[in-house]
């Protein structure tokens, strides 16, 4: 995608948003194409940003896991599993996206912006994550670290006081773990619309039965809503509490 002065000038404003300069404006603005767009213009899977977010996840995931295990020497290994799930979910990534305005900068096509998509949690979270995947290209992986520990911290704060997004999935093992060890699992029953705009339908088992089940605009949505169905109806019959 050519950039023209229109969008240069909307780049330099995130990029004041952002507290960084980019070296090459081209992988920023690719952080913002989604999916959606590149599908109406048919352009190629390396022109939107789903590439970028598969990398940001990954950076993400190393960022939160090194900063919370300097800051939390006491924890154990599970106990640093769920303040990670915590603070990289798709709501708290969500919320970021929405205190950095990102959805305005997104550029996707008519038929998702007319449902609302700058506003979908899915899609913000997705855009937080590419562009977090972009900043690692071209900034390297100290300014990564200091970008994220500073955007995060009111999301850490509010983690410590226990005040941050239910982690549905989380709180079910814990309910369920008080009555037998059995795995829980999360099946992926139908999914409905194109590849870039797709819905989840997620069934919960365990121990052969279906505890509930839940949609949403990403696997991890989805999952998220089965488990709280699930907790729902456990509670209505006082089971695991």
């Amino acid at each position: 995608m050519v950039l023209d002065e229109k969008r240069c000038g909307e780049l330099k404003k995130l990029q004041q948003i952002l507290g960084v300069d980019f070296d090459d404006l081209n992988i920023l603005n690719q952080a913002f194409i989604h999916p959606s767009y590149a599908y109406e213009k048919g352009l190629s899977h390396q022109e939107h940003n789903q590439r970028l977010e598969f990398l940001g996840d990954a950076v993400l995931e190393l960022v939160i896991s090194e900063w919370i295990y300097d800051k939390y020497p006491n924890y154990t290994e599970g106990e640093l599993t769920k303040l990670r799930a915590l603070l990289v979910c798709e709501e708290s990534l969500a919320y970021l996206s929405r205190e950095l305005t990102l959805g305005d900068f997104l550029i996707m096509g008519k038929g998702e912006e007319i449902t609302g998509g700058r506003e979908k949690a899915s899609i913000l979270a997705d855009t937080f994550e590419a562009l977090i995947g972009a900043m690692y290209l071209d900034k390297g992986f100290g300014a990564i670290t200091g970008f994220v520990r500073e955007k995060f911290k009111p999301v850490m704060e509010r983690a410590e006081k226990g005040k941050l997004f239910p982690d549905y999935k989380t709180a079910l093992q814990e309910m369920l773990q008080r009555i037998s060890p059995d795995r829980i699992t999360y099946n992926v029953i139908k999914e409905e619309g194109p590849d870039h705009n797709k819905t989840f339908f997620v069934e919960v088992v365990w121990k052969n039965k279906i505890l509930g089940s839940g949609c949403g605009k990403s696997k991890k949505e989805a999952e998220q809503n089965a488990a709280k169905a699930a907790i729902r109806f456990l509670k209505d019959r006082n089971m695991a509490i």
